[in-house]
């Protein structure tokens, strides 16, 4: 071993001048936006020192989507930004044209970010002859191609189990916290409340690294969309109460919710949510809620609804997708993305 580890140190012999270095820090690797948040890729991009790659996705008058490559991936490590927002079946088909586009281009590997993942509310049989939709739009990603996955709080964690390639599922919970202690300044006397049974998980992890309590909300539904009687377990009584949650879509929750905590002494409230979906009614929903502050993340573009509600506030978390990039390019771990963010 000895014999051969300096036979290929004599390969470039003292003397020898240094190999020019490459412009690109991060050589080997291309990241491509789709349509559906060209904002958030390009934040990405930029914290990564890197041009987006040159793709022009179209559609033909008969509205079958059209995608162009712009530039070679052969032998390249490729990123592609995807999020399920907007209109989500046209995204959707486009990332998976855009995966295969590249694959069959001969790109060494394929990962797609897909910072909110579509279908992921359809993860089981909750009803007789209900499709489990989740698992098709996994089957659809691994037959396109795509050799890796990176989304961000998968609303339920088992949608990893459904692929059969990796999947990195990362957390909103650090940014969620230095929000918290920067913009609230009571904070050492809040209550992080869940709106539903089902994210208990996520509010016990929250308040145990804030040390304070907790409490949550148990509803009963009639029907999707439309809740019957919620019923506050926990004290909120003279404390500002912070909902958490993994997304709101029409905020019917939510706001009941809020209504529920002032009810209980509760002296502000705040809603923090990792996907603002914010459809139907949502918006003028949260224009007559008592809230202080609705705050979500980038992972689905915020620019138009802010402009019709001005409790939305919004965290950037382009700063840890582009860590999760740069560390699955270089084979580094990931796990240390969901305890901190990136400075």
């Amino acid at each position: 071993v000895a014999s051969d580890s300096t036979a290929v140190r004599r390969r470039s012999p003292p003397g020898a001048e240094p190999r020019p270095k490459r412009r690109n820090k991060m050589p080997n690797i291309k990241i491509f936006s789709g349509s559906s948040h060209p904002d958030l890729s390009q934040k990405i991009a930029d914290r990564l020192g890197l041009e987006l790659g040159k793709v022009v996705t179209k559609k033909f008058s008969n509205q079958e989507t059209c995608v162009e490559i712009g530039e070679s991936v052969r032998g390249e490590d490729v990123y592609i930004v995807q999020s399920g927002c907007g209109e989500i079946n046209d995204n959707l088909m486009e990332l998976l044209i855009m995966i295969n586009a590249c694959k069959i281009a001969s790109a060494s590997r394929v990962t797609a970010v897909i910072p909110c993942f579509p279908y992921a509310r359809q993860d089981k049989k909750d009803k007789s002859r209900a499709p489990i939709s989740a698992k098709l739009v996994a089957n659809m990603l691994s037959v396109s191609g795509a050799d890796h996955i990176i989304t961000m709080d998968l609303h339920a964690s088992q949608i990893q189990g459904f692929f059969d390639i990796p999947v990195d599922n990362l957390y909103a919970e650090p940014a969620v916290l230095k929000w918290i202690k920067e913009n609230i300044p009571e904070w050492k006397n809040c209550t992080i409340v869940s709106p539903d049974a089902g994210g208990a998980k996520r509010v016990t992890s929250i308040a145990d690294r804030l040390n304070v309590d907790f409490a949550l909300i148990h509803k009963e539904r009639k029907k999707a969309n439309e809740v019957d009687r919620m019923v506050l377990v926990g004290d909120v009584r003279d404390r500002v109460a912070i909902l958490v949650d993994d997304m709101a879509d029409t905020c019917g929750t939510i706001c009941h919710a809020a209504d529920k905590l002032i009810s209980a002494g509760a002296t502000k409230v705040y809603a923090i949510l990792t996907h603002g979906i914010f459809s139907g009614p949502a918006i003028s929903r949260i224009n007559n809620a008592c809230f202080e502050a609705v705050v979500v993340t980038n992972t689905i573009p915020q620019e138009e609804k802010m402009k019709h509600c001005s409790k939305i506030q919004v965290i950037d978390i382009s700063m840890i997708l582009a860590e999760a990039i740069r560390r699955t390019h270089n084979g580094e771990s990931v796990s240390y993305l969901f305890s901190h963010v990136p400075l």
